[in-house]
């Protein structure tokens, strides 16, 4: 005898009561139906977990017509024949043979570029079809997107998300190394606000990558990072507090948190990463040069699905009246991306840094100060008080000009301008002294 198939048990299990019934009163099947449309279900192969009226209406008339073998899915009489034309199905592919790990939207992306006749009328099912019929479709047990509540942002530069990833293997001073792509995405356009291969993930290419969104794109009113040392750093939470950006972490272990920029990040390697040819090593220069001319030609201008198919630049464009610029603070920008170091100054009046020595004025001795630096090169520029002013300057030291220069007296060695008390040895040699340029008479009348 042959099985039933899974999915007709289902759809018998769905239906129930409407099957053992052998009458029903008026009106009655429509108030079951409506009811069984409420429940929630384990459809198999689906992630649904509801069924419409109309679906559970047309298995009821389904089975009553034809019986149990009327609930067994159907097989497509075109299966695997495809309308997408000849020479277009070679096209597709081939691009897909060249490179397995293209994704849909990136085989239809190609072949609108390439001007392939019938392109613009291909869809993600049909390609999807072709595919499987060739077995070059996704393999099975691939990850699939978890199903999560979505929220948005109300305006462009209210919620900005920035994270880390690790990218391919580049040519850095001479050395192949690993890369890291910094990137800062805005949350209600999904506009990529700065990004940038980096030869490392610390604080300070957070912070570089930071710098330049706000001078492209103006302030965000919130920030929101991953929860690793690197977003932690001091310095860059002391910029964010100057520039009134409201510092938010993820929960530790909590990707979800961050779901739109990792949505971002498996479109680049889906769509960049996987058109760079393995058998180049690119420098650092040259990669960030083709990622900025495929974000801007290609990722910008692209219909997002989950922008009502708008476009990521003209949701930002359309927003730009509640961006707040930079305004005065674009002068002040390189001041506030120093950054401050807390040192004592020596009795000689000198401090260190990165094991380097420096001179600064010796009315500084044996107090604390900040040294103000310039980050990305190291270099220290000048001293301030735990009040943010200037209070001098800083050099290197040089010992041997030391040794010949003059040396300055402290205040407190200075001569006071008090007179001191008269000991009784100086008031006696005053009362001889003044008795000596008296007349001799007045003496001897004494």
């Amino acid at each position: 005898m042959k099985a039933v198939h899974p999915v007709a048990l289902f759809r018998m299990t769905v239906l129930g009561e409407l099957i053992s019934r052998q009458h029903l009163e008026r009106g009655e099947l429509t108030a079951i139906i409506k009811q069984l449309a409420l429940k929630h279900y384990d459809i198999p192969n689906s992630r649904h977990t509801l069924l419409s009226e109309k679906t559970i209406e047309s298995w009821y008339y389904t089975y009553k017509k034809e019986g149990v073998e009327g609930l067994t899915p159907k097989i497509r009489l075109d299966r695997g024949q495809s309308k997408i034309p000849p020479a277009l199905q070679q096209a597709i592919v081939k691009a897909k043979q060249d490179n397995p790990k293209r994704s849909l939207n990136t085989l239809l992306k190609l072949m609108q570029m390439e001007q392939h006749e019938g392109a613009h009328q291909l869809s993600r099912s049909s390609v999807y079809r072709l595919l499987v019929s060739h077995g070059l479709s996704r393999p099975t047990g691939s990850e699939q997107p978890k199903e999560l509540r979505r929220f948005e942002a109300d305006y462009p530069g209210d919620m900005v998300y920035g994270d880390v990833m690790h990218g391919p293997k580049v040519v850095i001073n001479g050395k192949v190394q690993k890369s890291y792509l910094v990137s800062l995405m805005d949350d209600k356009s999904r506009l990529i606000l700065h990004s940038l291969f980096c030869s490392s993930e610390t604080a300070l290419e957070i912070e570089y990558v930071l710098k330049q969104a706000l001078l492209r794109r103006g302030l965000p009113k919130r920030l929101i990072l991953d929860n690793g040392a690197a977003y932690r750093a001091k310095s860059l939470q002391g910029i964010c507090a100057r520039l009134s950006i409201q510092l938010i972490y993820c929960k530790p272990y909590a990707p979800e948190g961050k779901g739109k920029i990792e949505r971002w990040h498996r479109t680049l390697r889906a769509q960049f990463l996987t058109e760079l040819s393995p058998h180049k090593i690119l420098t650092l220069t040259e990669i960030n040069h083709l990622l900025w001319a495929w974000i801007d030609q290609i990722y910008h201008p692209t219909p997002h699905s989950s922008l009502q198919g708008k476009t990521p630049l003209t949701v930002w464009q359309n927003g730009l009246a509640s961006i707040k610029p930079l305004g005065t603070l674009a002068h002040q920008l390189d001041e506030i991306f120093y950054h401050r170091v807390e040192r004592k100054v020596r009795k000689d009046s000198t401090i260190s840094y990165a094991g380097k020595i420096y001179d600064v004025s010796y009315g500084l001795a044996q107090k604390q100060v900040f040294i103000v630096i310039e980050p990305h090169e190291e270099r220290a520029l000048y001293i301030e008080n735990k009040q943010g002013e200037r209070i001098g300057d800083i050099y290197p030291t040089d010992l041997q000009a030391n040794r010949h220069s003059k040396r300055g007296k402290s205040t407190a060695c200075k001569s006071s301008s008090i007179t001191p008390t008269s000991s009784m040895a100086e008031l006696a040699l005053q009362q001889q002294q003044e008795q000596l340029s008296l007349p001799l008479n007045a003496i001897e009348k004494q």
